[in-house]
């Protein structure tokens, strides 16, 4: 499969809320919250927009890989939450980065990232682009219902992104699946003022039944990494990191108990972002590339799952040239208002 990240960036909104704070005026603790999700604070958008901080963390990816944007094919942005229903996000990006190429959005959920590689590995195999951003955006916290402590306390907002180059051969495997299930995660649609519609709506709030999620998050994990190494003819204790679906901390720890990993090779940064959806991948990413924990003839897990309920998993072969070449940025938060 030729394909190759030559760059990564991410963004996050700067008001930090603890677990503290979030007990001020709900029934719950940060030894409650932490103990069962391994959150102990998130990123909520205040001031800023998520055309912001999608433009900032693409501006940060494009930086990195030493690509300009007028060198892109395509623009792909994973969203259930952006500012606009039309246009697509992934067209404001493109405006405010300068590109001149197709853009447009794609929903899978937490699984949106690796949906949205498969889709540019396709356009690079039909010679359609050499380079392509996929940008992953989400503000989460607008659809929250901020009295229920079994929700609202395990999402924050952010985004991530990463410039995809055809070169190389760095994608060993790549998964797609769907089990259809629209009521395990649910966030109903806007409901409009139609005088013809009599359909029941209830609230436009995110609903989630937790403990299936954790089940269907964990043998997920197990079998799509027990399913990548195969494929790549290796066994899985010789992948050499693995980055999940920031969904909850026990998830990440039972998953690694049955593969039976060191869980210091999982990445983890939901203790600090909480889920950021589709863009937890990418951030997470981000973190192990711009920390310099990954190096050259390295390979890396990944897997993402959620609504759909879905999955997406790839492995991939860190390749000498990939990101992290271009010049050192920080991984901080996003400042508002951008220009």
């Amino acid at each position: 499969m030729g394909l190759r990240i030559l760059g990564t960036g991410s963004a996050l909104p700067a008001r930090r809320v603890t677990n503290e704070e979030l007990s001020g005026f709900l029934d719950t603790s940060d030894e409650w919250i932490s103990q069962r999700t391994g959150i102990r604070a998130r990123r909520v958008c205040t001031t800023e927009t998520l055309d912001d901080l999608a433009t900032q963390a693409s501006r940060r990816a494009l930086e990195s890989a030493g690509v300009d944007a007028s060198e892109l094919g395509a623009v792909i942005c994973t969203t259930t939450s952006p500012d606009h229903v039309m246009p697509a996000e992934a067209s404001v990006v493109q405006g405010s980065i300068g590109a001149s190429c197709p853009s447009f959005d794609l929903a899978a959920a937490c699984a949106g990232f690796v949906f949205a590689l498969d889709v540019a590995d396709g356009i690079f195999a039909r010679g359609r682009a050499r380079r392509v951003l996929v940008v992953s955006a989400e503000r989460c916290t607008r659809y929250l219902d901020w009295t229920d402590r079994a929700t609202c306390v395990l999402f924050g907002d952010g985004a991530a992104a990463a410039v995809l180059g055809a070169e190389g051969e760095g994608l060993l495997s790549l998964r797609l699946s769907t089990q259809p299930d629209t009521g395990a995660l649910d966030l109903p649609g806007i409901p409009g003022s139609s005088p013809f519609d009599k359909t029941v709506r209830g609230p436009q709030l995110f609903s989630m039944r937790g403990r299936e999620i954790f089940k269907f998050g964990v043998t997920s994990i197990e079998r799509e990494v027990r399913a990548l190494a195969a494929d790549a003819g290796m066994e899985v204790a010789d992948i050499d990191h693995f980055v999940f679906h920031q969904a909850n901390g026990r998830i990440l720890d039972s998953a690694a108990t049955r593969l039976g990993i060191d869980a210091s090779r999982v990445v983890r940064t939901l203790a600090e972002t909480g889920n950021l959806s589709s863009a937890c991948i990418p951030h997470a990413l981000d973190h192990l590339v711009r920390s310099g924990g990954l190096t050259a003839g390295q390979t890396v897990a990944i897997v993402g799952f959620g609504a759909g309920l879905s999955v997406g998993s790839c492995l991939i072969r860190w390749e000498e040239g990939a990101a992290g070449t271009g010049p050192a940025l920080p991984h901080a938060a996003a400042k508002a208002p951008l220009t």
